[in-house]
């Protein structure tokens, strides 16, 4: 997932009992894996899981415990190279796509690690100076939760086993889809951003105006069945429909469907499984969705028109991550859960952005470069996390996560 912002200094909720319920979720995620699936790294994009536990786990050691806690001594001396992400600010780090090759340390010393930190952390928990840095250090674990998840699913998949993670739950039925409901909005001048109250990435502001011609949203994402309607119709062989990086990208990479599919099945954290044609689309880039969008008459909403509508929608509604097991999406009218919604928004600041002082402020703004902004929430997403005003962003071809997306049209 994205690597966002600096957190606000309003401190909603129980600081301590959502400290440790995101530690042992991190753990409770890794659990149906050995060693060896906890070490494979896939691909530059993606992370090993063992990397991921120990990363966060390396972010409360060097922000709270190293800085804040007197004489504290680091569990070991050499683990800061290895778990450093891209905080130059940091020092010299191991390079990301090399993090696949550390059969050393083990899970199980990583998990000893984590164990220590958690236990360590336990008086900081009540210092209300620290309280906006553990608010940024717990939703930045929950954004690694996330990329756990879709991570480990792009390494299972490389095996011709197709092996599952966890078991395949109970059949859900889904009801088919009704025709798509326009959701229309008059236009005029929205305020857009984080209005202040609670924990919020530094990428979600300063809030500010934003003028809107009058569009329309669809009530629903765009499903399994009507993306198969898009391929049966030539969609991935009809130029006219896509933008010229993205047809460059479909031409050279062979893209015939969206990630994970094969016939009538797509690959999941329980292996194969058949793909439900009124479950929402999902793992495709932004060049798929915006020729999908192109075919289907409409365009992708920007961020501001999906902001926009969002705000009169509950963020912790929808299909997201409520524990330990398989995320999958199923459908509903919600803004969020499923997938992230595409939109044709370039990831940029926003007027008066400023990133925060020292190490942190490398977050997110030294990222406002050729990516785009994607809203709502996934099926892996931990409920709670999201808001209208959450921006997400990733770079148009990349497809691993649960992105899916919803059509929008001028009014």
């Amino acid at each position: 997932m994205s690597q966002a912002g600096a957190a606000s200094h309003c401190i909603t909720g129980e600081i301590n009992d959502r400290f440790v319920a995101t530690r042992a979720l991190s753990e409770a995620l890794a659990a149906p894996l050995s060693d060896a699936d906890a070490t494979i790294q896939s691909m530059d994009d993606a992370s090993p899981t063992k990397w991921h536990l120990a990363h966060t786990t390396w972010f409360w050691e060097t922000f709270l415990l190293r800085d804040h806690v007197p004489d504290y001594r680091l569990w070991r001396e050499d683990w800061p190279f290895l778990f450093n992400s891209y905080y130059e600010a940091e020092g010299a780090r191991l390079a990301r796509p090399s993090r696949g090759m550390l059969s050393r340390p083990t899970l199980a010393e990583i998990v000893e690690w984590r164990t220590h930190v958690t236990s360590a952390m336990t008086p900081l928990l009540d210092d209300p100076a620290l309280a906006p840095l553990i608010e940024l250090g717990i939703a930045h674990e929950q954004q690694h939760q996330e990329l756990l998840l879709t991570d480990i699913k792009h390494a299972l998949f490389q095996s011709p086993m197709g092996p599952a993670m966890w078991e395949a739950p109970g059949a859900v039925q889904l009801d088919p889809v009704d025709a798509i409901t326009w959701l229309a909005h008059p236009g005029g001048i929205a305020m857009i951003g984080h209005d202040g109250g609670g924990f919020a990435f530094d990428n979600e502001g300063p809030r500010h105006r934003v003028l809107l011609e009058p569009f329309a949203l669809a009530d629903r994402l765009v499903t399994n069945g009507e993306w198969q309607e898009f391929i049966d119709d030539g969609g991935y062989r009809n130029v006219a429909v896509w933008l010229s990086d993205g047809w460059a990208w479909v031409q050279a990479e062979g893209i015939g469907a969206p990630l994970y599919w094969r016939e009538g099945d797509h690959f999941t954290h329980s292996g194969w499984q058949p793909r439900n044609p009124h479950a929402p689309v999902t793992h495709i880039s932004y060049y798929e969705a915006d020729a999908f969008a192109t075919w289907a008459g409409a365009r992708l909403p920007t961020e501001f028109e999906w902001e926009a509508m969002a705000q009169r929608n509950d963020p912790d509604a929808g299909n997201q991550l409520d524990g330990a097991g398989p995320p999958l999406p199923t459908g509903g009218k919600s803004f969020f859960g499923d997938c992230w919604q595409f939109t044709r928004s370039a990831y940029l600041p926003y007027p008066r952005f400023r990133p925060a002082e020292g190490a942190v402020g490398e977050y997110n703004g030294k990222f406002m470069s050729g990516q785009v902004v994607l809203r709502g929430a996934s099926c892996a997403t931990v409920r709670g996390h999201s808001r209208a005003s959450y921006r997400n962003f990733f770079y148009p071809h990349q497809r691993w996560q649960f992105t899916g997306l919803r059509l929008a049209k001028d009014a």
